[in-house]
């Protein structure tokens, strides 16, 4: 598999596990101090290539994700499922594309979102709370699994409106999921 756009990782295990997995090229941040130089680079590609932006589904992923997609418009996104990211056989909470399967990288990078053109979302505060997504004893749980259904990552529950409204979820979209969230969940409990 070809990616024709420059895939925006972490590090330099990010870039050798993706070069692993499918033939692309990558920048690496160095971590969640993105400096100008950087955001330079990714301007650029973003301009002759495209960008997408593929960062470890954790705090500083998404931090790093947000610093980037606020200095440049209009890249790409691919999330990858924080179980398909975990580390198998590490002591400790090692997380991260570098310990992620090549079928997972595949999967997550044919999940791309393009997310330039931002409407507002149908789907309101009160829908995530009357889906158990909010204030429940089940709301994280619930989440995660709506998240990689969805494929638009890991959130709280402040993150989750604004995830929904920024890759254009549909009302509709979201109920058939939520449907599928409920219905796994009665299955296992």
């Amino acid at each position: 598999m070809k990616v024709k756009e420059i895939i925006v990782v972490e590090g330099r295990d990010d870039t050798s596990k993706i070069r692993q997995t499918v033939e692309a090229d990558t920048i690496e941040t160095n971590g969640s101090a993105v400096n100008d130089r950087v955001i330079k680079q990714i301007r650029h590609a973003q301009a002759k290539r495209g960008v997408i932006i593929f960062t470890d589904p954790d705090y500083p992923g998404d931090r790093i994700r947000h610093i980037v997609d606020q200095a440049v418009p209009g890249c790409k996104h691919a999330f990858l499922p924080r179980d398909a990211a975990r580390a198998k056989h590490s002591v400790g909470k090692s997380l991260g594309i570098e310990h992620a399967s090549p079928e997972a990288i595949k999967e997550a990078l044919h999940g791309v979102y393009d997310i330039t053109e931002r409407e507002a979302s149908d789907i309101s505060r009160n829908d995530l709370i009357s889906a158990g997504l909010i204030g429940d004893s089940k709301a994280a749980a619930r989440r995660d699994h709506l998240g990689e259904l969805l494929q638009i990552g890991h959130t709280n529950g402040k993150q989750l409106l604004k995830r929904l409204t920024m890759f254009q979820i549909t009302k509709d979209q979201f109920d058939k999921a939520m449907y599928q969230v409920i219905q796994e969940e009665n299955k296992d409990g």
